[in-house]
């Protein structure tokens, strides 16, 4: 399974082609346990294009990230018996890709970060302000690539540990429960995590937004 390479999907009938993509994750894991190939490969469309993109923003390499959505479909694919199916199956996929990150990360830069004093359970909004229908002027456009590309600068810049929860939180919009579930780390210490690493985010980019203020 080489998603790099992979074409179209050899010709099926409509019928057979259309159907997966209308069902839930979880009946697609239950039509694949069950031996449904299609059901399997149906979940891989659906799922390796967001997953790649979240393993390029954890590692910045756009070759390893595909590499480690390969591994987590494999794993994926090997442990399918495994899945709970009270949770969802998004939950399940990410926590492997989050530990085939980790172990990645382990073994080619292990990092350290000291940080102030750990705060209560203060949970940021991190909500962009909400914008009115009009569209925006060539300059704002321009303003907001760069704010864009400051930002991705600053998660790159984050410890392995808050990059991971932020990218989780904010690209993946999982919620908190979710987050402690894929990463196994208490519910307290996921908001204390990423409360942090927003103030570090704030810090990257206080000069940009001190310029546009």
């Amino acid at each position: 399974m080489d998603l790099r390479h992979t074409g179209p999907a050899a010709p099926v009938s409509r019928r057979s082609e259309s159907a997966p993509e209308r069902v839930p994750d979880e009946e697609l894991v239950t039509r694949a346990l069950a031996g449904g190939r299609e059901a399997f490969e149906a979940l891989v469309r659906r799922h390796q294009r967001p997953l790649v993109n979240h393993l390029y923003r954890i590692t910045g390499q756009r070759e390893e990230a595909f590499d480690l959505a390969q591994e987590t479909f494999i794993k994926v694919y090997q442990s399918l018996d495994a899945f709970d199916s009270r949770f969802r199956f998004t939950t399940w996929l990410y926590r492997i890709a989050f530990n085939c990150a980790v172990d990645h990360l382990r073994k080619k830069q292990p990092r350290t970060c000291s940080l102030s004093q750990e705060r209560g359970d203060v949970e940021g909004s991190g909500e962009a302000p909400a914008v009115s229908g009009v569209e925006p002027r060539p300059d704002e456009v321009l303003q907001l690539r760069e704010l864009e590309a400051r930002i991705d600068e600053a998660i790159q810049a984050l410890p392995p540990s808050y990059r991971q929860l932020i990218l989780l939180r904010h690209r993946q919009h999982c919620r908190y429960d979710e987050i402690a579930r894929i990463t196994r780390l208490p519910m307290g210490t996921v908001k204390n995590r990423i409360f942090r690493a927003r103030e570090i985010l704030k810090d990257h980019l206080s000069d940009f937004l001190d310029r546009e203020a």
